[in-house]
């Protein structure tokens, strides 16, 4: 960013500078040239508003051009954010073999039903963000329980459903997160208050979460896990829609659906397990 500030004494400096030199040089090429009095003060007044007119023409392209390079850093910087968050991401995904590929699938569909249901600028980008970081704090839930093939113990439920808080643990810290948390603390949180882990209900639940709540189910019983094999299209679509009212915002549901009307071609069908619980 150094290379972009700007140093109020050197513009100051320049204005004096170019000031000076045109009223000195003006007043010395107008004495030369105009003998006349009257016409001598008529082309005063307008060497007065030449110069104010150039001189703000001037600020104007310098003002423009160090704008596009402060926009140019900004965007520069945005993607490395973003490209970090993805490294998080997949460093997650590498770790939990049975769910690769989830965060990006997840994150891009969620952004989709994002801008479906009207979120633009800075509220886009923080639901973008939270996705992409919806399970970091399972990177505090040990591998034993991560890996494990089967259904999980009360015990180990107990530590595994830890992992939103420590989300919020990880992240709460970096500045340009904290508006991007909503995703990663409530995700888990259902329309009935059921969910955890602070029993949130209905609109209590950040939008965002409750619209990210439906895709990480859609997008979980459609994959395959080792425990199970991935649940039809139009299966998952009835699961989702049963769970209307209880599980997920009646209105997001709706919405999910007219979004995947639009843009999911039903997959082959293949034998139908009901999922276990998500994680």
């Amino acid at each position: 960013m150094s290379q972009l500030s700007v140093n109020p004494l050197k513009v100051a400096a320049l204005y004096v500078a170019i000031g000076t030199a045109w009223i000195y040089w003006s007043d010395a090429a107008v004495d030369a040239l105009v003998s006349d009095p009257g016409m001598r003060s008529l082309v005063q007044h307008d060497k007065g508003t030449a110069f104010v007119v150039a001189t703000g023409g001037i600020v104007y392209l310098l003002v423009r051009a160090h704008t596009r390079r402060m926009d140019a850093e900004h965007r520069r910087r945005e993607d490395a954010y973003d490209q970090t968050l993805a490294g998080w991401a997949e460093a997650l995904d590498l770790r939990d073999h049975s769910t690769a590929q989830h965060t990006t699938r997840v994150t891009t569909l969620t952004e989709q039903l994002a801008r479906h249901v009207g979120f633009t600028g800075q509220a886009l980008v923080n639901v973008r963000r939270g996705a992409t970081l919806h399970d970091i704090g399972k990177m505090g839930v040990p591998d034993t329980i991560l890996g494990k093939p089967g259904p999980l113990d009360d015990t180990e439920w107990e530590q595994m459903r830890r992992h939103p808080e420590l989300a919020v643990q990880f992240l709460e810290h970096v500045e340009y997160l904290r508006d991007a948390l909503d995703i990663p603390w409530c995700h888990h949180e259902r329309w009935d208050g059921t969910g955890y882990p602070r029993g949130l209900a209905g609109t209590d639940i950040p939008l965002s979460a409750r619209l990210f709540a439906v895709i990480d189910v859609y997008d979980a019983v459609t994959s395959k896990r080792p425990y199970r094999e991935p649940m039809p299209h139009t299966d998952a679509m009835a699961l989702i829609r049963a769970g209307a009212g209880g599980h997920f915002d009646p209105a997001i549901v709706a919405a999910f659906e007219a979004l995947m009307t639009n843009i999911r071609t039903p997959t082959p069908e293949c034998t139908p397990r009901f999922p276990l619980p998500i994680r």
